[in-house]
């Protein structure tokens, strides 16, 4: 592998907000995708879709996600209702359910339910409120453990870690090892712009064995 030949440095004290959120958007991928229910305290369910998602830990298993303010600089419904009620489900994108998942980013006003626009099904969750998604055929019932803000104003993210305290893997998706299938997971990832990618092109390394 031969380095590139040249390399343009960009400070981002010195570049546009929105400049700054396209090239890192469009530089760390592929990223995972949560899609997010969530449940004000009067009982209003949301649900949303995140790329800057990804697992933390197994002791105990958490998960995170990011969401990111508002171009004004207010938060999302998501993290309000997290503030109020301090509970979400992590449901997993399949590629049949890209379509259904692209809807739950449309500029909804609250209290509309995402599930109800799309065509989702809510399923009722074990030990948290907000609903789980049918169609995923992994759902992670999370209960809040922080909200991390990081930096302030509009694009400022909130990363919110929960910990798992219930999986719900669809059957027939779960080999002998306890593992996943990757390929009938089929899940799709996020890149930059109106990009995504699946996981279908896959290959395997062993780790280097100890000196």
């Amino acid at each position: 592998m031969r380095p590139p030949a040249d390399f343009t440095a960009m400070v981002p004290a010195e570049c546009d907000r929105r400049d700054v959120y396209k090239l890192l958007l469009s530089s760390v991928l592929p990223r995972p995708i949560a899609l997010v229910s969530t449940i004000s305290a009067d009982g209003a369910v949301n649900l949303a879709p995140f790329s800057f998602a990804n697992a933390v830990c197994a002791n105990p298993p958490a998960v995170m996600f990011s969401p990111a303010n508002l171009g004004d600089g207010s938060a999302k419904d998501t993290v309000r209702n997290l503030r109020e009620v301090g509970e979400f489900v992590f449901n997993v994108v399949p590629h049949d359910m890209k379509d259904a998942m692209n809807e739950t980013s449309a500029p909804y006003p609250p209290g509309v339910s995402e599930f109800e626009a799309t065509g989702l099904t809510p399923l009722p969750s074990r030990f948290v409120r907000p609903p789980r998604v049918a169609e995923s055929p992994v759902q992670m019932e999370c209960k809040l453990l922080q909200i991390v803000p990081i930096g302030d104003g509009p694009y400022a993210g909130n990363v919110c870690i929960g910990e798992v305290v219930c999986f719900h893997v669809a059957s027939g998706f779960q080999l002998s090892d306890g593992s996943l299938d990757p390929a009938k997971l089929d899940l799709i990832g996020r890149a930059g712009g109106s990009q995504y990618v699946t996981t279908r092109d896959r290959f395997s390394m062993d780790r280097p064995k100890p000196l």
